[in-house]
């Protein structure tokens, strides 16, 4: 027999609240500076604390919507709750394995190292670049690279603030610079910084729109959005209701263009010559000498009059002259 369920237990599963209700969407942002808040994507949670911490991954392509770069992955942690708005602080990228496998042959040489770096507004951050040479070469070639390489990033970081050390990882720029100063050293095929990691945070900048300012610009571009789709719409809806291409046509012609409709008497004329034109038509027909012409000329004018062409000449004659 079923297990009777009691009614306080009944009474206590009525009760019970639905904790999916009780979530909200988050709107995650960018950091202040250098990215303004940008919206980067969204997140589901039952209040701040249980958003606060959490790290959110998109490529570099869905960022900035550069397709060469679709192998970086971002990394952004949730740090501060707004309303419906998380705020993030950037704390690193990395390359996608596949990506970084494909890069390295036999027959190239590999160099790569970890850097921890301290940008001027104190944020420690480490880096790993990875230099792959067009041939193999020897260790103290691989040092001396090593060398300038590290060299370049402490000196880079020691000069620029960590949102410049953002925008050059991800721009390209860094990398490009690293290019430069162990090119002459030995020829190489690719420079990257594979990954980057935030292990302490600095000073936190004030630069950049507010977050009010933001909603005022984004509120602002929707509405222009909503007016230029609505604008659209009522052209639509008048070219609807407006005359057609004919009937334009037909009020530009001139009036002595246009065909008026006959009456009674002219349109008997009409049927009295159109019949006359086809019983000339017949008589021509019944002058015509059939017989002279070849079978095949014989099928053609039956084709042409609709009538079947089976049968033998004398038949398609005779078809031919009802």
């Amino acid at each position: 027999m079923a297990k009777k369920v009691s009614a306080k237990a009944r009474a206590a599963a009525r009760k019970q609240r639905d904790k999916w209700k009780m979530k909200r969407w988050y709107t995650i942002r960018a950091p202040r500076h250098p990215w303004d808040f940008k919206h980067i994507g969204e997140t589901i949670g039952e209040s701040d604390d249980h958003i606060m911490g959490r790290v959110y991954e998109m490529t570099l392509q869905e960022f900035n919507g550069d397709f060469t770069k679709m192998h970086v992955i971002l990394r952004f942690r949730v740090d501060e709750c707004v309303g419906q708005d998380a705020l993030t602080t950037f704390i690193g990228h990395h390359h996608q394995t596949d990506h970084t496998r494909r890069q390295i042959r036999r027959y190239r040489g590999k160099i790569d190292d970890v850097v921890d770096v301290v940008t001027t507004d104190g944020y420690l951050v480490r880096l790993k670049p990875l230099i792959i040479t067009q041939k193999r070469v020897q260790t103290s070639v691989k040092q001396a690279m090593r060398s300038k390489t590290r060299d370049l990033l402490l000196g880079y970081a020691a000069k620029n603030t960590y949102a410049k050390l953002q925008e050059s990882i991800l721009g390209g720029e860094l990398e490009e610079d690293i290019r430069k100063a162990v090119k002459p050293v030995y020829p190489i095929k690719s420079v990257s910084i594979r990954k980057s990691q935030l292990l302490q945070s600095g000073v936190v900048t004030e630069k950049g729109p507010t977050l009010d300012e933001i909603h005022a610009e984004e509120a602002r571009i929707a509405a222009e959005v909503k007016a230029k789709k609505a604008a659209a719409l009522a052209a639509a809806m008048e070219e609807e209701e407006s005359p057609s291409i004919l009937d334009a046509a037909e009020a530009m012609e001139p009036e002595s263009e246009k065909i008026e409709p006959l009456n009674d008497t002219e349109s008997e004329e009409v049927s009295e010559q159109v019949e006359s034109i086809s019983e000339d038509a017949a008589a021509d027909a019944q002058d015509v000498d059939y017989s002279s012409m070849t079978v095949a000329e014989l099928k053609e004018q039956l084709k042409a009059a609709g009538k079947p062409v089976s049968g033998k000449k004398a038949e398609l004659i005779a078809r031919l002259q009802e």
